[in-house]
């Protein structure tokens, strides 16, 4: 059995969830990975081992199902795997105005994915953490969490119930040993916009942060015990700058302009 630290890894097929399983890979993890596309998934594990040397147990599951993440406990406690860090990840996007323009089962699924399953996944891999008395979290929200985000407003909600849940249970936590740090990306170059048909939308089709220096961000302050972390300096002065000194309303204005459906060519 190796003798690596084992890093628990949802979403990790694509985009800043790739990005932190090589990051963790990079510093000597072992890795358990976690995404719905079992080819992608296989085929992202075979690069891991091949590029950093490490043992990738690679486990396909929709986490925005209840009895899939039941079902992805008991595979891996079957293979007696303990991680020692938790990275939740998976999380997607829909765009769209809320009347008339999204679908009802679609933003309920995202709902389940992006906040049910935080919570499930939390509260069984956790208290694993809490009971070897050290350990790393890593949630990843968004800066889309502070702030209302007209055309996206229930993802905007999920993230901003994520931000509160994370600092809820680290404050319950403290002296329990583990290392918590809450991880808020901007606008970062992966498939999210497209997934979330927002590919016609200012913020859709503007420059975006690189998925490796957001996880190199998020490795460095979960390592050395910061309590969050935003994907680049934008993003940090957006949400610790803009996003403190406007009202509500204000900021739901502001963001309506970039992420409204073809803002990206209207004059």
């Amino acid at each position: 059995m190796s003798e690596k630290k084992l890093a628990l890894i949802t979403g990790a097929s694509n985009g800043i969830g790739l990005a932190l399983a090589e990051e963790f890979a990079a510093n000597g993890y072992d890795l358990v990975i976690v995404a719905r596309d079992e080819k992608k998934l296989l085929a992202t594990g075979k690069h891991l081992q091949k590029r950093f040397s490490v043992n990738v147990h690679a486990f396909s599951a929709d986490l925005s199902e209840y009895d899939q993440i039941t079902d992805l406990q008991a595979r891996i406690d079957a293979v007696d795997l303990t991680p020692n860090a938790l990275v939740i990840n998976a999380g997607q996007g829909l765009g769209g105005a809320f009347i008339n323009g999204t679908d009802l089962e679609k933003e309920l699924r995202l709902i389940r994915l992006n906040v049910d399953a935080v919570i499930h996944l939390s509260k069984i891999f956790i208290p694993r953490l809490v009971e070897q008395g050290k350990g790393h979290v890593l949630i990843t929200s968004s800066l889309s969490g502070s702030a209302p985000i007209p055309f996206e407003a229930v993802y905007g909600a999920s993230k901003a119930f994520v931000n509160s849940f994370f600092y809820a249970i680290r404050n319950e936590l403290m002296g329990s040993g583990l290392s918590m740090t809450l991880l808020m990306p901007g606008a970062t170059e992966t498939n999210f916009f497209k997934n979330a048909g927002q590919a016609s939308t200012t913020v859709g089709s503007m420059k975006k942060d690189d998925p490796k220096e957001v996880a190199k961000r998020a490795w460095y302050a979960l390592m050395t015990g910061h309590e969050f972390v935003y994907g680049s300096e934008y993003a940090e002065y957006e949400g610790e700058v803009m996003n403190r000194m406007m009202s509500e309303s204000h900021k739901a204005q502001r963001h309506r302009i970039i992420s409204e459906p073809d803002s990206a060519t209207k004059k």
